[in-house]
């Protein structure tokens, strides 16, 4: 399909640079094929029915972003797969300054040596000394906040905290589920006491996540690999849920992306361990989820895509231009959207 069928015009003033406070007093979007309707994520119980189960990704972002020197050139670099227990791969700004072997000095004693220059111009960063990867992080790296965030504001302590979410146990993403950041323990409690439960899986979000479309065609666009795990109690879980008559429901593109690359043919959820770069456009045939809440996203994205795989082009077009119109907030920290075909 033409990537410009994708297209929307967003005023910069309906980028959010912060997030709701509470923050499930965030605005919620409902999006069925009857209409739109205008909630707010603590709504959220009364929008599903008992039965009906939550699946939320469990990653943990990490400081993955870092600001160094070889030499008096100044390099920055964005953490977003990790390739070894010392190897990363990042993408870089000012690449053109670095050669094959260059080591790059990232301050607080932090130190890496880039090897192997992609095709998509990024480099694996190997990091010298015997301490975890992810202790060296935490002393130089910041938090890797979205490029259009990023690039209105700095980051800061508060950033630190809002840009998790409160699932978040297992370390190694470098981009937030941000689906997942409306949720308090308030509604998590809440939903438990309508019926409706929620279950966890792990998906290490990469900073391809951000990556414009370039393609004019998307069968020309090729996605980032990023790793996930899915393990079989949580697989029978899901598997029962919908066996039992309940709706599997994606908190975030993340979640739907890896229980779609876990199912199988016939409809049933497996467990999955390993790599996945699936890429879902209109004409993709759901087989493991029933429902998505995630937040507004950019145009021209392949997350855009992906929801109006889900829902229809048209019906996400006319979405959006509604949530544009009445005010929501858009990106990482903005409201919310359910979507229920």
């Amino acid at each position: 399909m033409n990537v410009d069928l994708f297209d929307f015009a967003l005023p910069p003033e309906r980028i959010a640079l912060r997030p709701a406070v509470p923050r499930d007093a965030a605005r919620m979007l409902v999006v069925t094929p009857e209409g739109l309707a205008d909630r707010i994520v603590s709504d959220l119980p009364s929008q599903l029915r008992p039965g009906d189960l939550l699946v939320f990704n469990d990653t943990r972002v990490i400081p993955a972003q870092l600001e160094g020197t070889r030499g008096h050139a100044r390099i920055g670099a964005t953490l977003h797969k990790r390739e070894g227990p010392r190897r990363w791969r990042a993408f870089v700004r000012n690449a053109r300054r670095l050669r094959d072997g260059d080591a790059i000095d990232f301050g607080q004693g932090v130190t890496a040596t880039a090897h192997d220059r992609a095709e998509d111009g990024s480099w694996a960063l190997d990091f010298a000394g015997d301490e975890p990867v992810e202790l060296l992080l935490e002393r130089a790296g910041r938090m890797p906040l979205p490029p259009y965030i990023a690039g209105k504001r700095d980051t800061d302590a508060r950033d630190a905290d809002d840009y998790q979410t409160m699932f978040a146990a297992e370390p190694g993403a470098v981009a937030a589920p941000t689906a997942a950041l409306h949720f308090t323990p308030a509604l998590l409690a809440a939903l438990d006491a309508a019926g409706i439960g929620h279950a966890t899986l792990t998906l290490h979000v990469g900073a391809g996540t951000f990556l414009p479309v370039k393609a004019e065609d998307t069968a020309d666009h090729r996605m980032h690999a990023e790793w996930g795990r899915i393990d079989a109690a949580t697989a029978d879980r899901l598997n029962a849920t919908r066996a039992g008559g309940g709706r599997v429901i994606a908190v975030g593109t993340t979640s739907l992306r890896l229980i779609e690359s876990a199912t199988d043919a016939q409809g049933v959820i497996r467990p999955f361990d390993g790599d996945t770069s699936i890429f879902i456009t209109p004409g993709y045939r759901f087989r493991g989820i029933d429902g998505l809440m995630t937040n507004f996203h950019l145009p021209r994205s392949t997350l855009f895509m992906l929801v109006s795989a889900l829902m229809g082009l048209d019906r996400m077009q006319a979405a959006y231009a509604h949530a544009i119109g009445n005010d929501y907030r858009f990106y990482s920290y903005g409201d919310a959207s359910l979507l229920l075909p």
